[in-house]
């Protein structure tokens, strides 16, 4: 009878065992389930930033005109409206390393025109190429091309093939990050308080590229700096 009576309690005891364990396991479960879902909950959200800077550097071409009939006397007209144009360049400020100037291109229009063409047969067209970070300098050099005309250069009026450059990227990159970042979370903040939860540790960010294009089309020489940063938050209640 006392075996019998061990017996049964030994095994009350090892199922009073078993069922604390399953309880034990169960809320275990639960906790990691719940722990689960709450790591699993985000938001993603995209960042703005933006500048608007100057532009450090301008490629400006100039170029110019002769006709005639006779190849080597226009040719040596070309020359000499170079040597104008060289010395108007380098008296405004303009370094020798500044100023580089090619082979001319000649347009023969008698081989181009099979019935013939009227006017003069060659015309020769120059090109002389200013690259100069001295942006300022050079935006008054375009408004006085008329001096050129005065000397009696034929100087073609294509301004909008001036391009002006901004190269100082880098400067302005870890800023730009930082206020794009700083623009997602405060997004993030708002979506996650009108849905009853606060944002986490960011799960994955990625940074867009970098944009530079011109500020207005009337202005070239200031330029507009963009970056879109995309920030995954996870959220908790």
């Amino acid at each position: 009878m006392q075996l019998a009576d061990k017996s049964w309690i030994s095994g009350a005891c090892v199922g009073l065992g078993v069922a604390a364990g399953l309880v034990f396991l169960g809320c275990s479960v639960r906790g990691a389930v719940d722990a689960y879902i709450g790591q699993t909950r985000v938001v993603t959200v995209k960042g703005l930033a933006e500048r608007r800077v100057p532009a450090d550097q301008v490629i400006w071409p100039i170029t110019f005109r002769r006709t005639g009939d006779d190849l080597l006397a226009t040719h040596a007209l070309l020359e000499a409206d170079s040597e104008k144009v060289i010395r108007f360049l380098k008296g405004s400020g303009l370094g020798e390393e500044e100023i580089s100037f090619g082979a001319p291109n000649v347009q023969d229009r008698q081989t181009e025109y099979s019935n013939g063409a009227r006017g003069p047969r060659y015309v020769l067209t120059g090109v002389i190429t200013v690259n100069t970070p001295k942006v300022a300098l050079v935006r008054g050099l375009i408004s006085r091309q008329k001096e050129l005309v005065g000397q009696g250069i034929s100087v073609a009026s294509e301004a909008w093939n001036t391009r002006y450059i901004y190269t100082k990227l880098n400067d302005v990159k870890p800023g730009m990050v930082e206020q794009a970042t700083k623009n997602a979370r405060e997004v993030a903040q708002k979506f996650a308080a009108d849905s009853g939860s606060h944002i986490g540790r960011i799960k994955a960010a990625t940074q867009g590229q970098f944009s530079v294009t011109d500020a207005d089309s009337s202005m070239p020489y200031e330029k507009n700096v963009r970056v879109v940063t995309t920030v995954t938050y996870f959220l908790k209640d």
